[in-house]
């Protein structure tokens, strides 16, 4: 079967990481790589584009190649195809990594995201604990799969939340990622302890005792460049709040698989377990769904193949 993928067998300009780089993106490694092979300084490329009556800015160009800005109006996408001429590259070569043939986006693109302040309570917690990291609230990558797995103790209590996740990066450098635990009222920071557990290494742990919240710095061993993925396994040990009573994930991005699974105590078995969701911290819960407990592991769990922006949730009562 053809495949539409730019030919570069015989283009002299080309190299073997260039070519594969046309084929898979992202688009500004792409943009650097055919920029370095050509040997041509971004005001040499300003100036050949102005022969072809495309006028930009060395400032865009560099943003370009950084991976700082896509282009996107359509006057830029003019401005990229001039550039495969420039640069000796086959016919759409770049254009196709930012417009995919049938509208598809790039794997590499930051998907849609919300903001966390309208997912997680208290907002002005994690705001300050984040800046105490000096991480911003986007680290780079988004996840394309979690798979996580809570405990609930004898006394009720959350005592234990395993996470097995695969992030994608959308940007150059990422090396790290910051995990976050919201405990049960009377939970206390100082007696939480977070394990890296897979594929990286605690770093820096900062709580908040007020809002009993945690935030954990999992550093990875390499630094990911666009579009690269990675797997690490992270665990906090709790048990320091009262009587628990559900278990919220919040999601900035869309897309990707997410597990929950709840397991309780055998000596504390709730009447009754549902899931539900939520599109904001202070929006109201729809979705309802009863959910089985297993009789033999006494846990319950959902699926959720594509998630959207906002809130999925387990919640139990007690009787």
């Amino acid at each position: 079967m053809a495949q539409n993928t730019p030919d570069t067998a015989q283009n002299p300009h080309v190299s073997a990481e260039l070519a594969q780089l046309l084929r898979t993106g992202p688009f500004h490694l792409a943009l650097r790589s055919a920029l370095t092979a050509r040997g041509l300084a971004l005001t040499r490329v300003q100036h050949k584009l102005a022969q072809r009556g495309i006028t930009i800015g060395v400032t865009s160009l560099s943003y370009w190649q950084q991976g700082a800005r896509r282009p996107q109006r359509p006057e830029s996408l003019r401005a990229v195809r001039a550039l495969e001429d420039v640069l000796g590259l086959p016919d759409r070569s770049l254009h196709r990594l930012l417009v995919p043939e049938g509208g598809a986006r790039p794997e590499t693109e930051r998907p849609p995201a919300r903001s966390y302040r309208s997912l997680v309570a208290p907002a002005d917690c994690l705001q300050q604990l984040f800046a105490e990291l000096e991480t911003p609230a986007d680290g780079g990558v988004h996840t394309v799969g979690h798979h996580e797995r809570v405990r609930i103790g004898a006394r009720r209590e959350l005592s234990e939340r395993e996470s097995l996740q695969v992030v994608r990066a959308h940007r150059d450098g990422v090396d790290r990622y910051v995990a976050i635990h919201r405990g049960d009222p009377g939970c206390d920071p100082s007696r939480v302890r977070v394990q890296a557990t897979e594929n990286c290494r605690l770093g820096r742990v900062r709580g908040d005792a007020a809002n009993g919240v945690i935030v954990a710095e999992l550093l990875f061993d390499t630094r990911l460049r666009a579009g690269d993925t990675h797997v690490f396994g992270y665990a906090f040990e709790d048990g320091s709040g009262g009587p628990s009573a559900e278990y919220v994930r919040g999601f900035s991005f869309a897309g990707g698989q997410y597990v929950l699974q709840v397991r309780f105590d055998d000596a504390a078995l709730p009447v009754r377990c549902y899931r539900f969701t939520q599109a904001s911290a202070g929006a109201p819960r729809a979705g309802r769904q009863e959910l089985t407990l297993s009789g033999r592991h006494h846990a319950v769990h959902v699926v959720e193949q594509g998630v959207r922006p906002g809130i999925l949730g387990i919640a139990w009562d007690w009787g």
